[in-house]
């Protein structure tokens, strides 16, 4: 399955839940195998885990895309967000907060960043932090969902017309059933 990334991180892990052209729902993060090939998707962006996560953790990330997709949807309808969601995603914020370092390359010192904690705690921070810059950020409310039928998928639009999650996925799909539709009575 072939999701939507490239959106920010917070959104690529929103997204992570998406809806089959047969109907049938899809979620990354159901099975382990899928959750680390959009975690190598996600490398330039996201520490990915030297240690292959778990059913365990991967119940840990559903939880906290729960929080994300709660308080962004309160965001985006100028609601309040839920205040358990705010508190879980402060506590994982909180985990393992990074520090700078020193690093040695060479003969050169370069400032470095390091985290403490656990594979899973480190990248539950970092998904927090992707989704801290995500709802305070002024273009929040700009984010939108796909337009096309039984697409779940949000983006942040980068031109004011965009309508689709990826014209070459979902806008192919309608600009295709539109002219279906033109010509079908010819």
């Amino acid at each position: 399955m072939e999701l939507l990334t490239g959106e920010p991180l917070a959104l690529d892990l929103v997204n992570t839940r998406a809806r089959l052209p047969s109907g049938a729902d899809y979620d990354a993060l159901d099975e382990v195998d899928d959750f680390h090939a959009w975690l190598e998707r996600q490398s330039g962006r996201l520490t990915v885990p030297e240690a292959r996560l778990g059913p365990p953790d991967l119940a840990a990330v559903r939880e906290l895309r729960g929080h994300v997709v709660a308080t962004l949807e309160a965001v985006r309808q100028a609601t309040p967000p839920p205040p358990g969601s705010v508190a879980a995603l402060n506590e994982a914020l909180r985990s393992a907060p990074a520090y700078p370092c020193m690093e040695a390359r060479g003969a050169v010192l370069a400032r470095g960043s390091r985290r403490d904690g656990t594979p899973l705690t480190r990248l539950l921070t970092e998904l927090a932090e992707a989704a801290l810059a995500l709802l305070t950020d002024p273009n929040v409310g700009k984010v939108r969902g796909c337009e096309a039928p039984d697409c779940r998928m949000l983006f942040l639009p980068a031109h004011p017309r965009r309508r689709w999650c990826s014209p070459d996925l979902c806008g192919n799909r309608i600009r295709v059933a539109r002219y279906y539709q033109r010509h079908k009575s010819t």
